[in-house]
């Protein structure tokens, strides 16, 4: 028993200070001996390892289970509701597109030259992506092939729609099962996030802060213009009226606690509750809004576009319009299926950096970044998701 009280303490310890206190571990470390800091570089390569390992098994289950457990139907009152969530994630990639165009970043990432073939143009990257969709599951996985990882998944969820009960028991276990396995990675985060921190000082400098503060300002950023101008613009255009006041007080009372729990899913409660203030139908909101913190990612696309083009940037690949507009599909329909745990959108961010050529061993690296930042940016990614969830659905019900 007491094995098992110190095991929940561990994982259900605030995270957010850990990491604090992770980050500011590294940089004391680097600074007073900066060959004790590249020495430490090990425990972040070991997390990095770790997330390669778990975010392949973690798509495939995810993906699988959620299709195969969705029900068959649906209400038609839903489908305004699902056309804005899809439509406001597709707008935030866009946006993120247009803010990593505007600000390109740099990343301290170590990469082999050999190991790089970044694609021609938008010809190249089809080509690439049309070979990955018919990889074996199994080489899928093994090589990190995330575009065919999540071609099986859907493939196997659709097929097991019809499947018994129990098969899609099993699967929904299987998802909680592995989930709970990335959350115990996640957990590990402070240790390799000290890591990481540590050695990219010792090897870069004091400078190496600089990228990381640029790439969370790009991303808060864009974030705050999807609140505070995209998703009022597809309020408008939905209801024609003002939609300020419904887009603050969804900010007020629903981003701000979504800012500190981290959790769209824990934030649940907390909308419903605003949707009864605000006098929204209740057979409307009780079904929008547990689907909204499934579905609408507006955060977690910002989030995958921008580390994936901060990646491109780095290692001088050229993206076109065309390519970038094929990487705002992929982003959004990525983040609608976003994990529930923390941090989970970063583990996404591989399966994008795959349309421009990058190894996954680099791709992880991205991640490990986002883990770095994740302290505001994650708390900004789930204020963003959860508000919308209220704004889109206020919208609907507006309207009729």
């Amino acid at each position: 028993m007491p094995d098992n009280n110190l095991l929940d303490r561990i994982l259900n310890a605030n995270l957010v200070l850990q990491i604090s206190i992770g980050i500011a571990a590294g940089i004391a470390v680097s600074l007073i001996s900066p060959d004790w800091g590249r020495s430490v570089m090990v425990l972040g390569n070991l997390f990095v390892q770790a997330l390669k390992a778990v975010a392949p098994v973690l798509v495939l289950v995810l993906v699988a289970a959620a299709l195969c457990n969705q029900a068959t139907g649906g209400n038609s009152r839903m489908r305004p509701i699902v056309f804005l969530y899809l439509a406001g994630t597709l707008s935030a990639a866009f946006l993120a597109v247009l803010m990593s165009s505007l600000f390109p970043t740099a990343l301290a990432l170590t990469v082999a030259e050999q190991g790089l073939s970044p694609p021609q143009g938008i010809g190249q990257v089809i080509n690439n992506v049309v070979f990955k969709l018919v990889d074996n599951p199994v080489n899928a996985l093994l090589t990190g092939n995330f575009i065919g990882i999540l071609v099986w998944g859907v493939a196997l969820g659709l097929a097991l729609r019809h499947s018994a009960d129990a098969t899609k028991q099993t699967f929904s276990d299987l998802a909680a099962a592995v989930t709970s396995i990335v959350r115990i990675v996640i957990r590990l985060a402070p240790i390799g996030i000290f890591g990481l921190v540590a050695g990219n000082l010792a090897e870069g400098g004091v400078a190496v802060l600089g990228g990381y503060a640029r790439i969370l300002t790009i991303l808060v950023g864009s974030m705050l213009l999807m609140a505070l101008a995209v998703n009022p613009l597809i309020y408008y255009l939905r209801t024609r009226r003002n939609p300020y006041p419904v887009v603050l007080t969804a900010l007020r009372e629903s981003g701000i606690t979504a800012f500190f729990t981290r959790s769209s899913a824990a934030n649940i409660p907390v909308n419903l509750a605003l949707c009864e203030r605000l006098g929204l139908d209740r057979n409307t909101y009780a079904v929008s809004i547990p689907l909204g913190a499934t579905i609408n990612m507006g955060g977690a696309a910002i989030t995958i576009t921008v580390l994936t083009l901060a990646a491109t940037h780095t290692l001088g690949i050229s993206v076109d319009f065309p390519t970038a507009l094929l990487l705002s599909i992929v982003a959004a329909l990525s983040a609608c299926g976003a994990s529930g745990v923390a941090g989970g959108s970063l583990l996404l961010i591989p399966l994008s950096c795959s349309l421009f050529g990058i190894p996954n061993d680099v791709a992880m690296q991205v991640v490990a970044v986002g883990f770095v930042i994740s302290i505001l940016q994650d708390s900004a990614e789930t204020a963003l998701n959860s508000s919308t969830d209220v704004v889109f659905t206020a919208a609907v019900a507006a309207k009729e």
